[in-house]
């Protein structure tokens, strides 16, 4: 047994303690020797693995079981209404059947005794913006994927924190969990494929590893339908091909799935043997940003799915706004009755986070799908997104008279944030 620093990679069966960090040059059988707790990680390469996924628990569900105590022990859906989606859900809600993106009355009909949140994602943005702050103060190379989950990249940082990666991250998750109120899972191997498969694992409150000398053999047996980027679609096309698990891609050879696949079938060829080259960028963490509501009721008349989109806008525009982020593309999301997603995009001359370009640009596009209606959700967002310079017209405040458009709506922003959402509303919100 030794402290919990870096230790010297070998071929002894390394362990770590997740509640105490002692590590462990031989892995000891049972309980930590020094706390006597049952949450030993132990494995071979554990010292030599450096590339992570963290992804909080049941991330909206755990915020308002932290904030309300009364959710505690009961089954917690976070979303919309009756016709509305489940954002998310606790663990005892899963138990029932309930999952994300699944319809309200489904997840009621499952879990019937299942408290409903509205999200609160204000709440949400800055529990994990602090804890990518968090993140940060271990390695620069950080690439959040969502609000509550995140790739890193800890090679390099042994000498600067004094302890292997798999140690740096089995303290973070401690860390968070006491300053936060959230659990987390944790995934670590050589690369972010494997990582992020490790991280679904062991959940909630898990820690799992995937070495390379196992790679080949743990990738084997699982389906094709669990390879990242393979929808349904593709899976049923590889399966009615004959193509069931990574074994038999593996088996098929590359030539063969790129004949039949095209770059697609190069792409699963490597992947069938856990081979991802991609680097953890903190460059590409936020793609697009957007907001969306669901109907009480099916909606088809202008004038009030206008007001929705306005009311949208306006949301999405001020999360842009809080993280200093533009946009050049707007995108205009619809779902029909039919459950049928319709998404139409258009790019703006100048990158923007105003309310009023994002509903002057979505409107037209609204108006050229209304005959596909009624519709059951709307939604509008921002991609080609690009961090906001201190020069843009979006950025100034009443600085010349050639931008005042930005000026009145920066001017509105000001009293809207000193005195509530509503106190300053449009007309056109009304509708």
């Amino acid at each position: 047994m030794v402290a919990p620093d870096t230790p010297d990679a070998g071929t002894s069966m390394h362990a770590l303690c997740r509640d105490c960090l002692t590590w462990f040059d031989d892995a000891p059988a049972g309980r930590c020797p020094a706390c006597a707790r049952p949450r030993l990680i132990a494995h071979p390469e554990l010292p030599e693995l450096s590339v992570a996924h963290l992804d909080c628990d049941a991330f909206y569900a755990s915020v308002e079981k932290r904030d309300d105590p009364a959710l505690r022990n009961k089954p917690v859906i976070v979303g919309g209404g009756r016709r509305g989606v489940v954002s998310t859900c606790c663990y005892i809600a899963r138990v029932a059947g309930v999952r994300s993106a699944m319809p309200m009355f489904k997840a009621l009909k499952l879990c019937p005794d299942a408290v409903v949140v509205r999200p609160r994602m204000a709440v949400y943005e800055d529990v994990g913006r602090a804890i990518r702050e968090r993140m940060r103060t271990m390695t620069p190379l950080v690439e959040p994927l969502s609000l509550d989950e995140a790739f890193m990249d800890l090679s390099g940082t042994e000498r600067l924190l004094g302890r292997c990666a798999a140690v740096s991250m089995a303290a973070l998750a401690r860390e968070v969990e006491a300053e936060f109120g959230i659990t987390v899972s944790v995934g670590l191997s050589h690369n972010k494929y494997l990582a992020k498969i490790a991280s679904d694992l062991d959940k909630p409150r898990g820690f799992s590893v995937i070495g390379r000398a196992e790679t080949l053999d743990f990738l084997a047996p699982r389906p094709v339908r669990s390879i990242w980027g393979v929808g349904k679609a593709m899976a049923d096309r590889l399966e009615a091909d004959g193509y069931h698990t990574n074994a038999d891609l593996r088996a098929a050879g590359d030539e063969t799935l790129m004949r039949r696949y095209g770059e697609s079938g190069q792409r699963l060829a490597r992947l069938s043997r856990g081979e991802d080259a991609r680097r953890v960028s903190p460059d590409s963490a936020m793609k697009s940003i957007s907001s969306e509501t669901t109907f009480n009721e099916d909606i088809g008349a202008v004038e009030p799915l206008a007001g929705h989109l306005w009311r949208l806008a306006v949301k999405t525009s001020d999360r842009a706004k809080a993280k200093e982020t533009v946009g050049q593309t707007v995108v205009l999301k619809l779902k029909t009755t039919a459950f049928r997603t319709i998404t139409r995009q258009a790019r703006v001359e100048t990158p923007t986070n105003l309310a009023d370009i994002l509903y002057s640009v979505g409107e037209p596009l609204l108006l050229g799908e209304i005959e596909r209606g009624p519709f059951r959700l709307i939604g509008i967002g921002l991609t080609t997104l690009e961090q906001a310079r201190p020069d843009d017209p979006v950025k100034r405040l009443f600085q010349d008279d050639r931008d005042s458009q930005a000026e009145v709506e920066r001017a509105t922003d000001r009293i809207r944030a000193r005195f509530g959402t509503d106190a300053i509303i449009r007309g056109r919100s009304l509708r």
